[in-house]
């Protein structure tokens, strides 16, 4: 998808530790492979490619905002190749603390001594600390030319002060415009077999650009005037490949057992915490042992239902931004379906972020004049969040249910108008 992806021998080494090569057994998409045959792709890969696009973006900026970067935080041509080396460790580190199938199992996370979820963010940098400490720190590359402790990494992932001015770089690995997103999109696209998550890289690298602080910002990373279209078209593909992939009603359908099996599955129905001896047994989670959990017939219900590939059926949903009446209806043919309804998933999902988030286009005729994307882009500033409400039967109900749900929609067509109706057909 990139061509060749070149490695130092540091980056060799850090890819062969055990923690790093467990990403060849989680997969990218977890089971979309059920909806979408090609997608059986890695973390491993794709944590390759957001190194070697984010090196990309960074060498770009750096070129073309030298005098930026110098003015604003004293940046010489050595100090960004310097620095270059410590996101591209960043980028190669960024997802080491992904759970089996990826985000799909993050539910199941144990909670920290505050009540919050831990993130696989923390789990990263968890890793980054222990398993990875000696490869960052101890490397004749490192102990002769960086002087890089695990600490920086680690606080660059997790977005601490701590990180110093390399913090400047984070919307690169975390952000509306990061090379996480880029990979993702073109290389997930690319295994499912659409389109939908096409965006102009090249035109992307060629007009990013680093921008200047002014009236009390912090200077900030952007685009030039001319690449606003490319930016859009990042933020387009991202609601493309959620509505068309991500969010597919199958897809999510599989979510949901998997979340059920490993609840059957995990002692106590949660993944150890990334401390001690338990990030140890963490790392010992990955798909293969999920895999043979279920070949053995573990997992209860949802753990036979994915063997089988017998997954809850869709019979209703909600359009993607409901309208007034359309989630109390939902909710009208939810209570009628009554203990038909196994499973209800909302989407909550926005595709951008204004105000202080918003990227910042710099113009073309006046390099000091700076207003947001939503002021060019009428798509983007018209995008509102996915608030989509599905609801799911057992297979063995979905004649049935699809029969009351039939009932209720022509009835409700008849005094009002017409509302969405999805079969739950695949």
């Amino acid at each position: 998808m990139h061509g060749f992806i070149s490695l130092n021998n540091w980056e060799r080494e850090i890819v062969d530790k055990p923690a790093f090569q467990r990403l060849r057994r989680i997969r990218q998409l977890a089971w979309t492979d059920q909806v979408y045959p090609g997608a059986m792709h890695t973390r491993f890969e794709h944590s390759l490619g957001v190194m070697h696009v984010i090196s990309r973006l960074y060498n770009a900026i750096s070129s073309r905002s030298l005098d930026v970067l110098r003015d604003e935080f004293g940046y010489t041509p050595e100090g960004l190749k310097r620095d270059e080396q410590l996101i591209r460790i960043a980028a190669l580190l960024h997802d080491v603390g992904h759970s089996p199938f990826s985000h799909a199992s993050e539910e199941l996370f144990p909670e920290n001594e505050k009540g919050a979820k831990f993130q696989h963010e923390q789990y990263s940098a968890a890793i980054v600390r222990t398993q990875f400490r000696e490869v960052i720190e101890n490397h004749p590359l490192n102990t002769a030319n960086y002087g890089f402790r695990a600490e920086d990494v680690a606080a660059l992932l997790e977005g601490s002060t701590k990180a110093k001015q390399t913090l400047f770089w984070r919307d690169l690995l975390d952000g509306q415009m990061d090379a996480d997103r880029m990979d993702y999109l073109l290389r997930d696209s690319h295994h499912a077999g659409v389109q939908y998550g096409r965006f102009d890289l090249n035109r992307v690298s060629n007009t990013i650009v680093a921008i200047r602080g002014t009236r009390g910002r912090a200077p900030r990373l952007g685009f030039s005037e001319g690449g606003w279209h490319a930016a859009e078209g990042l933020v387009l593909a991202r609601y493309f490949m959620f509505t068309q992939v991500y969010f597919h009603k199958t897809r999510v359908a599989y979510d949901i057992h998997l979340k059920g099996a490993l609840s059957e599955i995990l002692p106590r129905g949660k993944f150890p915490r990334p401390v001690g001896g338990e990030l140890d047994e963490f790392l010992r989670w990955d798909d293969w042992r999920v895999l043979g959990e279920l070949h053995a017939g573990r997992g209860g219900e949802h753990g036979k239902r994915l063997v089988d590939r017998n997954h809850y059926r869709i019979v209703f949903k909600s359009p993607e931004i409901p309208g007034p009446g359309d989630l109390p209806f939902l909710e009208k043919i939810k209570l009628r379906l009554g203990r038909l309804v196994v499973a209800t998933e909302e989407a909550s999902k926005s595709w951008y972020k204004t105000g202080v988030a918003d990227i910042p286009i710099v113009s073309d005729s006046d390099p000091g004049l700076v207003q947001p994307l939503s002021w060019y882009s009428n798509v983007v500033r018209s995008m509102k969040a996915n608030n989509q409400v599905l609801l799911y039967v057992r297979s063995e109900d979905s004649e049935k249910a699809r029969s009351i749900v039939r009932e209720e929609v022509e009835s409700e067509q008849s005094r009002q108008g017409t509302l969405g109706f999805d079969s739950g057909a695949r």
